[in-house]
């Protein structure tokens, strides 16, 4: 594939955790791709929020995925995703594994569980933490605990396989959702004492080869 696929353009930057899951993908997948950083702001030309990004992204937001094979521009992660698994994954590498429509319903309640609730809450943590202008000490304490228990939640599931993957049978886009938010939990202050098969699912995710060169492809890229 990577002999006569043309590569993708995965719009990106540096801080932010969603780029890192679909480069993880892409590289999981084989499928070749070049990374575009953007800067966050204004900027008409470098900035996601300037009229260059706009075009390919109405919201302002990384990742976008631009496919020149298919003329096809995907954002939102779990657009992006889902995109890739659809028209590279021939051979089922991410996944779902569980049988039947019961295994394509697990596949999709634990990605929607990353999108809808453990991402958004991680996030809301990092703004009240750091960003938000005034200092709301209750709002924090929601979404610290709402964070938290969401890590609960994963330990529960996590413990099924052993720490090996979210879902039985291996590694799929699941862990690649996961991945670069939970990796991020020590700047949310969110420990991992409590949760030690999260943390063992953790380690064994940065020790994977596509997963260390996902980071480095993104971090290495030319800047704006």
């Amino acid at each position: 594939m990577a002999n006569t696929t043309k590569p993708l353009i995965l719009h990106a930057h540096a801080t932010g955790p969603n780029p890192f899951k679909i480069a993880a993908a892409l590289e999981f997948l084989q499928v070749p791709y070049v990374v575009k950083l953007w800067d966050f702001g204004p900027d008409p030309t470098k900035g996601v929020k300037g009229a260059a990004f706009l075009a390919i992204n109405e919201n302002g937001r990384v990742p976008a995925l631009e496919d020149p094979n298919t003329g096809v521009v995907s954002w939102e992660s779990g657009a992006c995703m889902n995109y890739a698994r659809r028209v590279y994954d021939k051979g089922n590498v991410l996944g779902p594994k569980g049988d039947g429509e019961q295994g394509r319903v697990d596949f999709e309640k634990w990605e929607y569980f990353l999108l809808t609730t453990l991402g958004p809450m991680t996030g809301q943590t990092n703004w009240y933490r750091y960003y938000n202008a005034v200092r709301n000490d209750d709002a924090l304490k929601r979404y610290v605990e709402q964070t938290e228990r969401c890590y609960s939640v994963l330990e529960g599931q996590l413990k099924k396989t052993g720490g090996e993957s979210i879902l039985p049978g291996g590694i799929t886009a699941v862990d690649l959702h996961f991945e670069p938010w939970v990796r991020q939990h020590a700047y949310a202050q969110i420990s991992l004492d409590p949760y030690p098969t999260v943390k063992k699912w953790l380690e064994k995710m940065g020790n994977l080869k596509e997963i260390q060169d996902a980071y480095k492809k993104i971090k290495e890229a030319p800047k704006p």
